[in-house]
């Protein structure tokens, strides 16, 4: 197997809030990715003494400890268990019932020799290459629902913020594991995938450089870098033509790329 991991912040002022792993077992027969993209609250109380960074650390880690060395439990468990680790953590000095309490948005892939799992929650997004060269996106659209005018209102997105009609994020409460997408393929039938944050995925999602399969071809021949680097160029260009988005001008952006047999 062949990985490679590529971040960059959103702004040097601020620390970047995703976080990414791709692990191997010692006998080399499988492996995990795990991506987590922090959630940055709005200014004001989130009820944390806490960074988001501190937070995704403690997830992402506890993540893939857990898929690396617990494979008779489902990923969805995996989750509930990291999750509850992590708010166990803080538990005594933060508010966690908040509702702007630290959260993510996350991917988390593992693999052996006969199969594929997958889970992702939120809006980053997963990417499964087929032997013969095609495709598949696979993604939580939960948020892509709710209309850009609530998403404009802090008070209106914190009523849908992981709520049932609205969207999921992994935050203190281990239950919403069970609103993960989740699925399985056969080993043979995946031969690479990548993970991306938002801010990586921008390059189709909202730029429209190309599909799925054609950001799969920049990871594949570039890198994870070379996917960002293009993103970052996208940015400053639509910048200096005076381009107007909801979105800021850069996000932190990680994608990670891992080949899991020779082409």
């Amino acid at each position: 197997m062949r990985s490679e991991v590529a971040s960059l912040p959103g702004s040097p002022e601020r620390p970047n809030e995703d976080w990414a792993a791709a692990a191997l077992p010692a006998s080399g027969a499988g492996g995990t990715v795990v991506l987590l993209d922090g959630v940055t609250p709005p200014a004001g109380d989130d009820g944390c003494v806490h960074t988001v960074p501190w937070f995704t650390a403690r997830l992402g880690g506890a993540l893939t400890e857990l898929s690396g060395s617990r494979r008779d439990m489902p990923l969805s468990e995996i989750l509930s268990h990291a999750i509850r680790r992590t708010a166990d953590a803080h538990r005594d000095t933060c508010d966690l019932s908040h509702v702007r309490t630290p959260q993510a948005t996350l991917v988390l892939v593992r693999w052996d020799e006969v199969s594929v799992e997958h889970l992702v929650l939120s809006d980053s997004v997963l990417l499964l290459e087929d032997p013969d060269g095609a495709v598949r996106a696979v993604r939580d659209d939960r948020l892509d629902r709710v209309p850009d005018e609530v998403l404009r209102s802090l008070a209106a997105t914190d009523r849908l913020r992981n709520r049932e009609g609205g969207f999921f994020t992994a935050a203190a409460d281990p239950a919403v594991a069970e609103r993960a997408v989740t699925g399985t393929s056969p080993r043979a039938r995946v031969r690479a995938l990548a993970a991306l944050t938002d801010g990586a995925s921008r390059w189709v999602e909202l730029f429209a450089q190309g599909d799925w399969a054609d950001c799969f071809g920049v990871l594949r021949e570039e890198g994870p870098a070379g996917l960002l680097s293009r993103v970052r160029a996208l940015e400053e260009a639509d910048a200096r033509a005076g381009g107007v988005r909801r979105w800021k001008l850069h996000d932190d952006a990680t994608a990670v790329y891992a080949e899991l047999s020779e082409r």
